[in-house]
């Protein structure tokens, strides 16, 4: 009979979690990953809707499970994933608003540090400003998959973001140009935070799917289908 590990937001044993989780946000896209890419995947955890699985990727024991919109969010499910279930390597595979002039939509940016306009890591105390950044070696493979597959990409900087809808509107955004800021999102920081006080290791990597200079923007059936390159270089890499 298997021991299963409580947490507020996931319940399941501790072994059906695989090393390396993929997070999307979204717990149907979840479900689509697991459905789509994996073989024998198994629903591990349904807690508020949220869904895990767990299944296999060319022959290689894998995990993908939503983590909601927001650094709160992620902050919660990677949190318990690191601590609780013994998780190594969460993967955030997600959409972001291109900033960089050079980004087309459909890009892929792979997210080297995170930059922030929330309070996530003044939770540690630390007297001076934490830099929140990737594990390197899942950066390198991924960069290495995108190239061997042709795919548009950059790396460099991403904005984690605690507002959607900011009263700045665009301007806000592009101001970060001037720091050579590539991308805004709403999680990275939160993730590699915890990966950082876990000694775990995460990387985000996200598909431009709305330009801010232009308004450019892809459909909800777009986003679907765009977010396959992104999606198989993340379970290529997984570890």
């Amino acid at each position: 009979m298997k021991q299963l590990n409580l947490t507020p937001h996931i319940v399941c044993s501790p072994e059906d979690f695989a090393k390396t989780v993929l997070m999307p946000g979204d717990p149907l896209r979840a479900k689509m990953i697991a459905e789509t890419f994996l073989d024998a995947p198994e629903l591990v955890n349904n807690v508020r809707g949220v869904q895990g699985y767990t299944g296999y990727y060319q022959g290689k024991r894998v995990s993908v499970m939503a983590s909601g919109m927001g650094m709160p969010s992620i902050g919660i499910y990677s949190y318990e994933l690191f601590n609780t279930f013994g998780v190594e390597n969460i993967i955030r595979i997600g959409s972001a608003g291109g900033v960089h002039p050079d980004l087309k939509l459909f890009d892929i940016v792979i997210a080297q540090g995170a930059c922030y306009s929330s309070v996530y890591p003044n939770q540690y105390g630390l007297n001076g400003t934490f830099a929140p950044i990737a594990d390197f070696g899942l950066l390198r493979k991924a960069v290495e998959e995108c190239e061997q597959r042709g795919l548009p990409y950059k790396v460099g900087n991403v904005l984690s973001t605690d507002i959607f809808y900011d009263e700045g509107g665009a301007a806000a955004a592009l101001n970060w140009r001037k720091l050579g800021l590539l991308a805004v999102e709403m999680e990275a920081a939160a993730l590699y935070s915890n990966a950082a006080r876990t000694g775990k290791k995460a990387l985000c990597i996200c598909t431009i799917s709305d330009l801010f200079e232009g308004g450019a923007v892809t459909t909800a059936e777009q986003r679907q289908n765009a977010l396959t390159d992104m999606i198989k270089v993340a379970l290529e890499i997984a570890e």
